[in-house]
C-alpha cells in the first residue's frame, strides 16, 4: 500500500486528509497524480494541474518522476510562504 497525505487547504478542497492506495498500480508520483485526477475536476485542479504542487515521499522532497515502492508515504501540500 501507499499512504497518501493531503495538507493545508487540500484537506478542505479534497474532503480528506489521508488515504491508502494499492502500491501495485503506481510506479511514480505522476501515476498517482493521474489516477487522483480521474476522480474529478477538484482533484485535477488541486493536484495534477497544479504547477506549484509540493511533494514529499517519505519526508524527502520529491517530484512527479520520483519512483515509488510499497509502503511509501506521499505527501501533497501547497507552497509554503513566509517572511
Amino acid at each position: 500500500m501507499l499512504e497518501i497525505l493531503y495538507f493545508a487547504n487540500f484537506r478542505e478542497v479534497l474532503g480528506q486528509s489521508q488515504e491508502s492506495l494499492p502500491s501495485d498500480n503506481f510506479k511514480t508520483v505522476d501515476c498517482v497524480l493521474n489516477a487522483l485526477a480521474d476522480r474529478g475536476e477538484q482533484w485535477r485542479v488541486a493536484l495534477a494541474d497544479n504547477t506549484n504542487l509540493q511533494i514529499a515521499v517519505n519526508h524527502d522532497v520529491a517530484d512527479r518522476s520520483t519512483q515509488l515502492k510499497p509502503g511509501d508515504e506521499i505527501a501533497f501540500f501547497p507552497p509554503v510562504t513566509g517572511g
